[in-house]
């Protein structure tokens, strides 16, 4: 994927999904839990400094695990470099499941399997893919032109 440092400050200036201040520690030798804005736009989290308007960095949530930890405690590791594993410190353990599910449902790859999945729901109920998936999609403020080919 390709995308340049504008993009993506532009990227995380947009209204964000899920937003919070959470513990986290960047893989590094040595590297301890900090408070970080953590901000989730789109299928790319953001993290900041508590205290700075621009993002410190961003992880593409995208071929990646995120792995429930401890009862509070998630990480992100990516499948192409296992050892790079982010860690995430949440304040209660009902927050680091919101987080989880969060950053599950944040990936091309499961919106992918939730299109397919989808359309095949409805082809069994109506015999009708195409023009159902214009209307859902039309509904959801897209236009049948974006309609991938599956």
């Amino acid at each position: 994927m390709r995308y340049n440092e504008r993009e993506l400050l532009s990227l995380a200036r947009q209204p964000a999904e899920k937003a919070a201040e959470i513990r986290m520690s960047v893989p590094k030798k040595g590297s301890v839990l900090k408070k970080r804005l953590v901000k989730l736009v789109v299928n790319f989290l953001f993290y900041f400094r508590t205290d700075e308007a621009e993002p410190i960095g961003a992880l593409l949530l995208e071929h990646c695990r995120i792995t429930k930890e401890e009862e509070n405690v998630f990480s992100i590791s990516f499948i192409e470099e296992p050892e790079r594993k982010y860690c995430f410190e949440c304040a209660t353990e009902e927050q680091c499941q919101e987080w989880v599910e969060a950053l599950k449902r944040a990936s091309y790859e499961f919106l992918r399997r939730s299109l397919i999945f989808y359309r095949n729901e409805i082809q069994k109920m109506t015999g009708k893919v195409r023009v159902a998936l214009q209307a859902l999609l039309g509904a959801a403020g897209f236009g049948w032109q974006q309609l991938p080919a599956l």
